[in-house]
């Protein structure tokens, strides 16, 4: 019997050890837990609350209990983009003097000569109708896109927005204010203007880099489409770069543009002069032309051109253009064969056929030394082919530009150094 009573005892003391044992090491163990960091989701929720502008709560124990992590997706980016960018853009209002017509009736038989050859019963009562003009009021002749890009009022949009010297123009901001605008400078080589409202303090874009695009690459559009819907919104992605195109629908013809940034982000009339922005916030390039039946293929300027027309403007009040002198052909494989050429590159120094000079007098290239059929095949370290043609390298650089050209003379490679000047006015 003493024995059974041992065993028993045995067993009870046992399975209290186990107890004793088990709530000390949970014990141990919620102490620990609470004394730990919070969990690093938490801190990644911070961070990216801190990045889209989302106020934190003010206690991290709160956050962790009532909040879901956030994530940021690219939709989140544009939408927060947006957001910020557009009170920088603007609608641009061309409006002129214009007639206004009236409309009047005549009885072409109330005449005296037909007084006199007709009893007054005998006449005809017909009203013809004729149009006169009864003084002029204000119109809107013409809309488009621009956006700021710096703080004193400085407006970049299409050329061809502004192209009539004759019209006045205004902007219409994001929240409808509406403001006179004056253009400074038209640019006569591209689809470019600067334009500047009075006052300060303006939201502007800030501007990218559009020499190292990617296709692919994903891109915002914003305008005034289709001279009614202010401040449109489309995304897509760079479908191509350096493209050349001949764009109608300006007044004043015909415009050959290069270098373009292709697109399927939807331009549509009216978008021309707004931005076309990458995921940074950062312009890119201005969007300025749509193929027309085709879908989703739109053209922008790449933003480096614009970047250089506004220093000038801010240096000089004007644009001006570096010059070498020269008419030339670019050189492909065609006319490598044609003219027995031992290069598929390059450009060769020709005259036009209705005789004007291959080299102008008294241009950087004549003080060069540059002849008629050199091939020139370099710019400046870059080679000259059809992506990079000589028009597009010199348009890079500035007057006063120092550059080396590499020549191909009588089957002999040489170098020669051209400071470039400014183009003459009347060119």
């Amino acid at each position: 019997m003493e024995n059974n009573i041992s065993k028993n005892q045995f067993v009870l003391l046992i399975l209290l050890t186990s107890f004793v044992v088990s709530l000390t090491t949970a014990i141990i163990v919620v102490t620990l837990v609470s004394q730990t960091p919070p969990p690093i989701t938490n801190t990644i929720s911070k961070v990216i609350r801190e990045t889209i502008g989302i106020p934190a709560t003010s206690t991290p124990e709160v956050a962790v209990k009532n909040e879901t992590p956030i994530i940021i997706t690219q939709e989140d980016l544009i939408v927060k983009i947006i957001e910020n960018i557009n009170p920088s853009v603007v609608s641009i209002i061309a409006s002129k003097d214009l007639p206004v017509i009236e409309q009047y009736f005549v009885n072409p038989f109330d005449d005296e000569i037909f007084k006199e050859l007709l009893p007054p019963g005998l006449l005809p009562d017909i009203q013809v109708p004729q149009f006169r003009q009864k003084g002029t009021e204000k119109r809107q002749v013409s809309s488009g896109s621009g956006f700021f890009v710096s703080a004193d009022g400085l407006i970049i949009t299409n050329k061809h927005v502004v192209e009539d010297q004759d019209a006045e123009y205004s902007i219409i901001m994001n929240n409808g204010k509406k403001l006179a605008a004056r253009v400074l400078v038209r640019d006569k080589l591209q689809d470019v203007a600067v334009l500047k409202v009075d006052g300060g303090n303006y939201p502007f874009i800030p501007l990218g880099y559009s020499d190292k695009l990617k296709v692919g690459q994903t891109v915002i559009a914003i305008g005034n489409a289709l001279g009614e819907f202010q401040n449109t919104v489309s995304v897509g992605v760079i479908s191509g770069l350096k493209r050349s195109l001949i764009a109608s629908g300006a007044k004043s013809g015909p415009e050959k543009l290069q270098a373009l940034i292709q697109t399927d982000a939807a331009i549509n009339p009216g978008n021309s002069g707004g931005p076309l922005l990458d995921l940074g916030g950062r312009a890119i390039g201005i969007n300025t032309a749509m193929a027309s039946g085709a879908e989703n293929i739109g053209f922008a300027l790449p933003i480096n051109i614009v970047k250089k027309d506004l220093n000038d403007v801010q240096k000089f009040g004007e644009i001006k253009y570096p010059f070498l002198g020269v008419r030339y052909v670019l050189i492909n494989s065609k006319i490598k064969e044609e003219n027995k050429l031992t290069v598929d590159y390059g450009a060769i120094v020709l005259p036009v056929k209705e005789g004007g000079p291959a080299v102008f007098s008294d241009s950087p290239a004549a003080k060069a030394g540059l002849k008629e059929k050199d091939i020139i095949l370099e710019f400046d370290g870059v080679r000259i082919d059809a992506n990079n043609t000589l028009a597009e390298l010199i348009l890079k650089k500035s007057v006063g530009d120092s550059v080396k050209l590499k020549i191909l003379r009588e089957e002999k490679e040489i170098i020669i150094s051209v400071v470039l000047a400014e183009m003459p006015k009347d060119l």
